[in-house]
């Protein structure tokens, strides 16, 4: 009998675990902004988001992007943006005090517009 609980239980959590690391957009500005930078590091598809570092100023700002498969199927791919370039970032800011991050909806590096939440944009 221990071990059907400790089963159900571990089955539980498995399903809880996903919807634990999905941070969604309850950590945001609801207000929309745009930030204009240099990429300090270029995009990567590396976690369950996409990320990218810009300066503005002389301020580092986290840049998340959507979830990897999401993020390249918009056409932002490592190495499409080169560190140094210039982009304008389009989303909500975080609401954590201090916290220099950005959920972003939009990225713009010259012509090229990556749209990678293009239903909130």
């Amino acid at each position: 009998m221990p071990k059907r609980i400790l089963a159900a239980a571990a089955l539980a959590a498995s399903f809880a675990m996903p919807a634990a690391a999905h941070h969604g957009w309850s950590g945001q500005e609801e207000k929309v902004t745009e930030l204009t930078g240099t990429v300090t590091k270029g995009v990567s598809l590396a976690g369950p988001h996409g990320e990218m570092q810009i300066k503005v100023g002389t301020v580092l700002w986290e840049v998340t992007l959507a979830p990897p498969a999401r993020t390249a199927a918009a056409g932002l791919k490592p190495g499409v943006i080169p560190v140094g370039a210039t982009v304008t970032v389009r989303g909500n800011k975080s609401t954590e005090p201090g916290h220099r991050e950005m959920k972003t909806i939009l990225v713009v590096h010259g012509d090229k517009r990556y749209a990678v939440y293009p239903e909130r944009n």
